[in-house]
């Protein structure tokens, strides 16, 4: 099997703690190149993991070196751009999550990679979760029933990033929604097999965020605070199943960090992470747990599945499209959050 040349571009901390220690660990990639709009801050990374490359223009070094794929790690705002020219230079693309700013965009870049006839992934890594992948052939398998109802949350208590443009909504397009409620939303998105939505409500809070006070991920500047420090929604689909979704950077509750998905179904119920099923069996109700059931790394899983559909031995685990079905979601969220009304689909 050959290897797929990748080039990394951003040299930030997913790029440095997840994905050039996943590329370099893997038999059948190889990364050519890395850029930065800061020279200094790729040269570091650059000499860091012995990649021979580097560059502060992507354009350059992708006109230059020629990769197969590349793997997008800058700020949200910049995720469309760069990806359509990274498709129309005929690469495969792996773009961090969300996929972009605007429900818009992200269609634009599904229909650029389909044009291309070239993949296009976003890093929602807990899909690649073996507890996801067990609980979706169960629901396909008719054991759960119908599912009418899931509940979505990812709560910090005080979580709010003291570094990065986090806390910048020009820059990130939004709060936890867009940042860590996009991770449980995909899940449950992903499980529900992508149903037709009708409408989409949802109430947000910046009251934490805006204020000074103590922060368990750093400090952040209040009167830069531009972004929602909670997004607490309400999904109905077309054929009714529903979905209530929580999330925040800061919220006043007992536990640090709290993250949920939950689905409701006719005949039984789940809930992730970990795994847990509840139903009836021999006239009693019974609780199943998988203690057993392997934690695995799922930023790797979904780097390796990401080569292997570049390089033809795998169906990709995330889509171009689907990307575009969340970022429509999320954007109908924020719109009816800001607006204080239903977005009607």
């Amino acid at each position: 099997m050959s290897k797929l040349r990748t080039a990394i571009i951003g040299s930030g901390q997913i790029a440095q703690v997840t994905h050039i220690p996943n590329y370099q660990s893997m038999e059948h990639a190889e990364i050519a190149g890395i850029c930065d709009t800061n020279i200094d801050t790729a040269r570091i990374a650059a000499e860091k993991f012995g990649i021979k490359n580097y560059y502060d223009s992507h354009r350059t070094m992708l006109e230059e070196l020629k990769p197969d794929a590349v793997i997008i790690c800058v700020p949200n705002k910049f995720h469309c751009s760069i990806t359509l020219e990274a498709l129309e230079l005929g690469c495969h693309v792996f773009c961090e999550k969300p996929p972009a700013i605007t429900a818009k965009e992200a269609e634009k870049m599904a229909a650029k990679a389909k044009e291309k006839g070239k993949i296009l992934s976003y890093g929602f890594h807990f899909r690649a979760s073996e507890h996801i992948a067990f609980l979706r052939s169960r629901i396909a398998a008719g054991k759960m029933g119908t599912i009418y109802h899931t509940e979505v949350k990812w709560h910090r208590r005080r979580g709010i990033p003291g570094w990065g443009c986090f806390t910048n909504k020009e820059i990130q397009g939004g709060g936890p929604l867009i940042d860590i409620g996009a991770h449980m939303l995909d899940c449950a998105l992903y499980l529900l097999d992508y149903p037709e939505i009708s409408y989409a409500c949802a109430s947000s809070s910046d009251r934490i965020g805006k204020t000074s006070g103590v922060g368990l991920m750093g400090a952040w500047n209040p009167s830069r605070f531009t972004v929602e420090d909670g997004i607490f929604g309400y999904i109905r689909f077309a054929d009714g199943t529903s979905l209530d979704l929580q999330t925040s950077f800061a919220i006043n509750r007992r536990e640090k960090d709290v993250r949920s998905v939950k689905l409701f179904g006719s005949k039984e119920g789940a809930e992730l992470f970990p795994l847990e099923i509840y139903g009836e069996e021999g006239g009693q109700l019974v609780n199943l747990a998988f203690p057993f059931m392997e934690m695995r790394d799922w930023h790797m899983d979904l780097d390796v599945n990401f080569v292997n559909a570049c390089l033809g031995t795998e169906e990709p685990l995330v889509t171009a499209e689907q990307g575009a079905y969340i970022q429509k979601l999320i954007c109908g969220l924020y719109e009816s959050a800001e607006t204080g009304k239903p977005v009607i689909f």
